[in-house]
């Protein structure tokens, strides 16, 4: 029993930074730094292992990203700034709006992306890996990044775990052209790693830009990177496959990804019946449409 009004609120606030703390360290990060609160000169910072993004150990995960990564701001985040106290980072995002009309194509946001030096990502990459496909889709896959064949190519999905997804839309009784397929982040990871929350954040702006240009009906997003980068839900992969969520207006699938696949065929079965699911729902509305 906690005797002293200030211990229990010391106590409740440490339980829901606990709680912030696993949510983050769910999505990739590894530190989250903090900065000295008053005049206390041994500020002792909040870890999950010391936490700072992977790739950038010096470089804190910052609330300008978080709302550039919302597109509720279009500046770039400023790296000289010091961080925000932990409480901001955590704020969870209201329900987003459905997409309003919009003339931007393809080629408008491909030329804002350019040969994009945003991120660390840059370094590494050998070119830019815009999406690809069906610009009038009514289907749209999205994933977590390009791996080493993406990035040799300069197109989505097309080593094994692509090969896969080929198989896929095909069993779907589409085909790949019928579809359109990017990723969250553009740029391979060094050793494909997980992209951290700050690369994401970065460049998820530009996919919610190119989802308003091509206004699939679906969107099926494979993998706990595209489901959390899409619809910011705490749950895994595993939980929410098989159910319809909404992003703004857009119904979305989430399922398994075709690399994971790769490595536990035993999911196969549950993933072809997410995209029966999906099959079944396009093919009613163009039967509702005729």
């Amino acid at each position: 029993m906690v005797d002293n009004p200030n211990d229990a609120e010391i106590l409740s606030l440490l339980s829901q930074v606990r709680e912030h703390a696993k949510f983050f360290g769910e999505l990739g990060a590894e530190s989250i730094a903090s900065e000295q609160v008053g005049n206390a000169p041994h500020a002792v910072p909040m870890s999950l292992r010391d936490v700072e993004p992977r790739s950038h150990p010096s470089q804190p995960v910052r609330e300008e990203s978080i709302l550039f990564a919302r597109g509720l701001s279009t500046a770039k985040p400023d790296s000289s700034k010091s961080i925000r106290p932990p409480e901001a980072l955590f704020e969870l995002s209201q329900p987003q709006p459905s997409f309003t009309q919009t003339r931007e194509s393809l080629e408008d946001i491909w030329r804002d992306i350019g040969d994009c030096t945003r991120c660390g990502l840059c370094e590494g990459r050998t070119q830019v890996v815009n999406t690809h496909g069906n610009r009038n889709a009514r289907l749209m896959f999205i994933g977590e990044a390009p791996g080493a064949d993406e990035d040799a190519q300069g197109k989505p999905f097309v080593g094994r775990a692509g090969q896969l997804l080929t198989k896929m839309i095909e069993a779907m009784g589409m085909k790949r052209e019928d579809v359109i397929i990017g990723n969250v982040n553009r740029c391979r990871p060094p050793g494909n790693r997980q992209p951290t929350l700050e690369e994401a954040a970065i460049c998820r702006p530009f996919l919610f830009r190119e989802i308003a240009a091509i206004k699939p009906e679906v969107i099926v997003v494979m993998g706990n990177t595209a489901l959390r980068n899409l619809l910011e839900l705490r749950e895994g992969i595993t939980r929410v496959r098989g159910q319809f969520r909404d992003f703004r207006g857009i119904k979305v699938m989430p399922t398994f990804h075709p690399a994971y696949l790769l490595r536990d065929p035993s999911k196969k079965r549950e993933t072809w019946e997410d995209l029966k699911m999906v099959r079944d729902f396009l093919e009613g509305t163009a039967s509702a449409q005729d």
